[in-house]
């Protein structure tokens, strides 16, 4: 593959690298770019005859669908409904559809959906079907084939031992129990992720928060202590590496589904038996097959289900509706389940996230069954955090003991909501939470408060931590909590920093008096390592910009051996903006094409020496 980027280079005289270089003053190059330069680099083809306009083809691949629509096909798969409307773009309207007036609830959470409907048609066509049922909650019995314990046929063996007999109904009714595990503060044990990994409990060592008033999105760093992480897993945390979180739903928010349900408070913490006919839920990466064990409603609800962060679906609007005793609520459902309500159905798809919550108090009159609802929701998946130290070096002494630390920085997301305002997303949301209140025990003179993060081993195998190498250079490009990841790699390289063995960093922020992490806490020579690029102060200028003022930098490490080139952070702005960045750095110091210059960081990208992670 090195070959090929020789090759690629060799055609062209300023392909020479430079010399080591250090970091520029931060003004940006003039590179200019024509708009008609892209219909230079690509060869045209002659016609061999004339097409109709109507059969000509104007998309042969994704590059194309992001030259015609702005998006790319991951991003319209995203924003894509799944209710088939793009199938019934050309198909005529019947004139003689009949229409009804209807009475639209009355009731804030309906007029926070942005229903535009005026009103149904009396008969309606292609409504879904109702979901098959998977999942059943059915009340813990003792079955007939498990004696009493004063039963005649439970007796000893000869030598005074229980018998075999006795085994299997000891065996049973433990299975018919619930375990002895703290739901509160992590999930149940079939709750597993990817295995060998087993959700732990870490206990919060520490917590901070990192931007200050004014910034405009709140962040908070955690040290976790996993001493007690259990062992056999194969895998060691490291740098570079994200934990997986299983985070659970906010409890006031699962009290207020169950309130919504009617279901009665005494048998939300008792336990049920849950039995399902296919699938993988409630695990998470567990077989698809039928599955019986033993939980209870609250927890079910609280780590199984995500109640919040998909928008509804057709068969959760269809469940809805098959158990609405309003008829007007009713007809509004089955509508949005239609093919007339498609484009109603995609306005509310495509808009702003419906919670579960909303949507039961958009529809007062709604009740289905708990396992029947159970059926239909999103699976709650774990969320995944980098560390943001050097996982070897992080030790404590408290107690007498050792102690190992972790430590992980999280920015609070905000996503519009009907009542309030805004609410937090699940994972953030929860460590927000978390932070609040060990920082209000520690205020009210709490030494030591017991607040835990169900975690687990996730991703150490991910690309920022397999392609860490200890020799050669790096230049590490990050905005926001992008960033946090490359602390921990600063913290290990300038433990052995030499001439040949240089880090470099490039930092985004908005303001960096309110929202620059991590500032002082990235080594001794920090000041000589990093750049702070701020959007909202000073110049106003973003990280790709200084990507491209770095551009001499930029090209003797991408050139050099064993050189890394790090991308982390947002995919949406700052990810696209330094990948550009970097394309028109090769253009500029390697005279190549956009086209080879592209080629050139794809090729740097199969063999480990660019490493984007981007979300």
């Amino acid at each position: 593959m090195a070959t090929q980027i020789d090759l690629l280079l060799a055609d062209h005289s300023a392909a020479s690298v430079p010399e080591e270089p250090h970091p520029g003053p931060s003004t940006a190059p003039s590179l200019t770019y024509s708009d008609s330069s892209d219909e230079l680099d690509e060869p045209r083809q002659p016609e061999l005859r004339r097409r109709r306009a109507s059969t000509r083809l104007i998309a042969q691949n994704p590059v194309d669908v992001q030259r015609i629509t702005g998006e790319t096909r991951t991003q319209l798969i995203q924003r894509c409904c799944g209710g088939g409307c793009c199938l019934d773009l050309g198909r005529p309207k019947r004139g003689d559809i009949k229409f009804e007036q209807i009475e639209f609830p009355d009731n804030d959470a309906y007029r926070s959906l942005c229903l535009k409907i005026d009103q149904v048609p009396a008969t309606l066509t292609g409504v879904c079907d109702l979901p098959e049922q998977t999942a059943f909650l059915q009340p813990l019995r003792r079955p007939s084939s498990v004696p009493s314990p004063t039963d005649s046929s439970v007796s000893l063996s000869e030598n005074g031992a229980p018998s075999a007999a006795l085994g299997n109904v000891e065996k049973t009714l433990h299975n018919l129990s619930l375990e002895d595990l703290d739901t509160r503060i992590q999930p149940p044990s079939f709750v597993q992720p990817h295995p060998p990994h087993h959700v732990f409990p870490a206990r919060i060592h520490n917590t901070r928060e990192l931007t200050r008033p004014g910034a405009e999105k709140r962040t908070f760093h955690f040290d976790l202590d996993v001493t007690q992480y259990p062992e056999g897993e194969g895998v060691d945390f490291k740098v570079g590496g994200a934990i997986g979180i299983s985070a659970p739903n906010e409890e006031s928010m699962v009290d207020e589904v169950l309130d919504l349900l009617l279901v009665p408070r005494f048998l939300r913490d008792k336990p049920v038996l849950l039995r399902t006919t296919k699938g993988r839920w409630p695990t998470v990466w567990g077989d698809d097959k039928a599955r019986e064990l033993v939980t209870t409603r609250r927890d079910l609800l609280t780590w199984c289900c995500d109640i919040q962060s998909y928008p509804p679906t057709k068969q959760l609007l269809r469940v809805l509706a098959e158990h609405a005793v309003d008829d007007n609520e009713r007809k509004i459902l089955l509508y949005l389940c239609s093919a007339e309500g498609q484009g109603v159905f995609c306005d509310l798809r495509t808009g702003p996230h419906v919670s579960l919550v909303q949507l039961l108090h958009a529809f007062p009159s709604a009740k289905p069954p708990l396992d029947l609802l159970l059926s239909v929701l999103q699976t709650l998946m774990p969320r995944f955090y980098s560390l943001s130290n050097d996982p070897h070096e992080s030790f404590l002494t408290r107690d007498g003991k050792q102690h190992r630390l972790i430590e992980i920085a999280v920015t609070v997301h905000e996503t519009a909501d009907w009542r309030s305002g805004s609410r937090t997303g699940v994972g953030s949301g929860f460590f927000q939470r978390q932070a609040l209140k060990f920082l209000e025990a520690r205020k009210q003179g709490e030494k030591d408060p017991e607040f835990y993060v169900p975690m687990f081993k996730g991703l150490m195998a991910n690309p920022l931590a397999k392609e860490f190498v200890t020799d050669g250079p790096m230049l590490l490009i990050g905005a926001g909590v992008g960033i946090a990841p490359f602390r921990g790699f600063v913290q290990r390289r300038l433990k052995t920093a030499s001439c040949a063995n240089k880090v470099w960093v490039l930092q985004g922020c908005r303001d960096s008096l309110v929202d620059e992490l991590y500032s002082g806490e990235w080594g001794v020579h920090e000041d000589e390592v990093k750049r702070v690029v701020e959007s909202r102060r000073g110049e106003g200028r973003y990280v790709q910009e200084e990507v491209k003022a770095q551009a001499d930098l930029v090209w003797y490490i991408i050139n050099s051996v064993d050189g890394r080139v790090f991308v982390c952070g947002s995919s949406k702005g700052m990810g696209e903006g330094v990948e550009e960045a970097l394309v028109e750095v090769a253009m500029d110091k390697g005279n190549l094409e956009r086209e080879e210059a592209q080629q050139f960081w794809n090729l740097k990208r199969e063999v480990g020496q660019y490493i984007a992670e981007t979300w």
